[in-house]
């Protein structure tokens, strides 16, 4: 017998299950210019190459890519990977992104609440996560990484040594973990850093630096 979409809508609910997998609906492809995905609207892969990706808030889409251009998930709206190559990427509060969010050339930031599913990572940009969650550990190479109060990372810590394109990255990355933050896994740190540790934080094994601890909001 086949079932409506919104019998198969509330057996999710009923199960607990999320509804972002039910919820696609039509891509959106552009090959020049910006994508704009509008306040509650329900799409499937959105993409450009030369633009940005802006995901208002409430929106559920499936893959945002971009290949020249940031990437803006607004507040409460829900992805399943958010990814650029030369852009920044940013998630407003209480968004989710099921798997990966990564960026080769350009910083991430995490606002209140947000949530991502998979692995965080860039090559070169500043990574911020300000009281937000991340289960796949982060990843990046020439960025600072601040873990701001209260937000938890799963997965560890990985900063690796330049190489190829990126060896002539000299400049020394600053690590910061902030008040009441949980980094849950190992810190390894593949080059030199500076690791900056509020005496509030909890944090796993740490390999390739010694963390400086230091009290109050900020180092």
């Amino acid at each position: 017998m086949r079932r409506s979409p919104t019998v198969l809508i509330f057996a999710a609910l009923a199960l607990g299950l999320p509804l972002l997998a039910t919820a696609y609906g039509n891509d959106i492809d552009k090959v020049n210019g910006t994508v704009q995905v509008e306040a509650g609207q329900q799409v499937g892969d959105v993409s450009t190459v030369n633009g940005s990706v802006h995901i208002a808030g409430g929106a559920v889409v499936h893959k945002a890519s971009t290949v020249n251009g940031a990437v803006d998930l607004g507040d409460k709206s829900q992805a399943s990977e958010l990814g650029t190559v030369n852009g920044a990427v940013s998630m407003g509060s209480a968004s989710r992104v099921s798997g990966e969010v990564n960026t080769v050339n350009g910083s991430i930031h995490l606002a209140q609440g947000a949530d991502v599913g998979g692995k965080l990572g860039n090559v070169n940009g500043g990574i911020v996560l300000d009281n937000a969650h991340v289960a796949g550990g982060i990843e990046t190479v020439g960025g600072d990484i601040t873990v701001g109060a209260n937000s938890h990372v799963e997965g560890g810590i990985l900063v690796d040594k330049p190489g190829g394109w990126f060896h002539n990255n000299s400049r020394t990355p600053v690590v910061v973990i902030g008040p009441h933050a949980v980094v849950q896994g190992t810190l390894e740190f593949r080059r030199e850093v500076v690791l900056k540790v509020s005496d509030s934080a909890q944090i796993g094994t740490v390999k390739g630096a010694t963390p400086v601890k230091f009290s109050g909001a900020t180092p």
